[in-house]
């Protein structure tokens, strides 16, 4: 993979950066995938680059509220107090209108285009609009490691048209996972929570081999617990993932599953709890949080880990009858001496939540893409990137 490019002064170099952020009235709720990008912005800028940004921020629909929903203008005040300079906004991201704007970028100078994904020839990866792109600019950076693992036109594509390399975020980001893949610190203890079951199932099997210890919770272990008769309540696997829990040897001494859960009578959680076994819960109950002894458990094993990787959380953390399971895992992961690793959106709103985040070794923008690329999938536009 090329490195960061050494020549850059009065280049026009188009920045793919992962500002995905959550907004609320129109501000930016929590900037760390912004924050994440700013040292390469700074460091084109110190360059005397003319630095283009282009993002995606949500899944816009075709509508013009949509678009008025998703749109990255009100990420340019942020960006602006985080960067410490004026930032030029476009209303668009490809087009002759946007073209001499750029055209008329001064040295060190940052704009920000419009949302990549209101066109669909992004996420359909259509090289007419990677084309339209690239014509922007002399030099594409990829410093969005979050949406890698998507072939998309900003980050799959576009590399076809211009000579590209990986940001500082990238770079770091590679840098950090590949040694939990080739060289871990032992014994190394992988935890996987959170509600996308359908993708963190497939990686669970090459996850079981690579670590020393497995510790499952959330929506994908209530899953399991279900799919294997454990546990009664709804709902039931769908066939795909009940074949991918088939295939998992829940006999291994490595995988270590909730043995108490905190429930409830409804989702929301907002009438009574209740610790309980797996075994004994009813048909209606919903499973929220890992219970008691199963943090005792799971903290018995981060304290003997050299290395900890985490992608989930535990619980419904938002509420605070279901917050203890993510929240005293975390704690004891900080508290202990093992290198520390977390990844997905999710993850991080509640280690930040939690005041935890800072006091983690590496905290990836990534969740997907940190899953497939541990498990050794092959991410597109890192693959674009190494076949450049």
């Amino acid at each position: 993979m090329n490195k960061f490019p050494q020549q850059v002064n009065n280049k026009v170099v188009l920045v793919r950066t992962d500002f995905n952020v959550s907004l609320e009235e129109g501000e930016v709720v929590d900037s760390y995938r912004m924050e994440q990008t700013i040292p390469t912005i700074k460091k084109l800028v110190e360059e005397e680059a003319k630095v283009v940004l282009m993002s995606h921020l949500g899944r816009p629909l075709r509508s013009d509220e949509s678009k008025y929903e998703f749109s990255l203008q009100p990420l340019v005040s942020k960006l602006e107090e985080l960067l410490g300079q004026e930032v030029i906004f476009v209303e668009d991201c490809i087009g002759p209108k946007v073209k001499r704007r750029v055209d008329g970028l001064k040295k060190g100078q940052v704009m920000l285009l419009e949302n990549v994904r209101f066109y669909k020839g992004e996420r359909e990866n259509d090289s007419g609009f990677a084309q339209k792109l690239a014509d922007l600019a002399d030099i594409y950076i990829n410093d969005a490691f979050g949406v890698s693992h998507r072939a998309h036109a900003s980050v799959e594509a576009v590399t076809n048209y211009l000579p590209s390399y990986p940001g500082l975020s990238m770079q770091k980001e590679i840098n950090e996972l590949k040694a939990v893949i080739n060289d871990p610190d032992r014994p190394l203890s992988i935890i996987i929570g959170g509600s996308k079951v359908k993708t963190k199932v497939k990686a669970l099997k090459p996850l079981l081999e690579q670590a020393d210890h497995l510790l499952l919770g959330g929506m994908i272990a209530n899953m399991i617990l279900r799919a294997k008769g454990i546990s009664i309540n709804k709902p039931l696997p769908k066939e795909e993932v009940a074949q991918e829990i088939d295939a998992l040897d829940l006999t291994s001494n490595k995988l270590h599953l909730p043995v108490d859960v905190v429930v409830s009578p409804t989702e929301s959680g907002d009438v009574y709890t209740k610790q309980a076994a797996p075994g004994t819960i009813k048909k209606k109950e919903k499973i929220l949080d890992i219970g008691p002894d199963t943090i005792e458990m799971f903290n018995e094993i981060i304290n003997e880990s050299a290395m900890v990787v985490w992608n989930g959380p535990l619980g419904v953390f938002e509420k605070e009858d279901f917050a203890q399971g993510t929240k005293q895992v975390g704690e004891a992961t900080v508290e202990s001496e093992a290198y520390s690793i977390a990844g997905g959106g999710d993850t991080s709103a509640a280690l930040l939540k939690f005041d935890l985040r800072s006091k983690f070794d590496h905290v990836s923008v990534g969740g997907g893409a940190m899953l497939e690329f541990l498990t050794g999938q092959e991410l597109p536009a890192i693959k674009a990137l190494n076949d450049d």
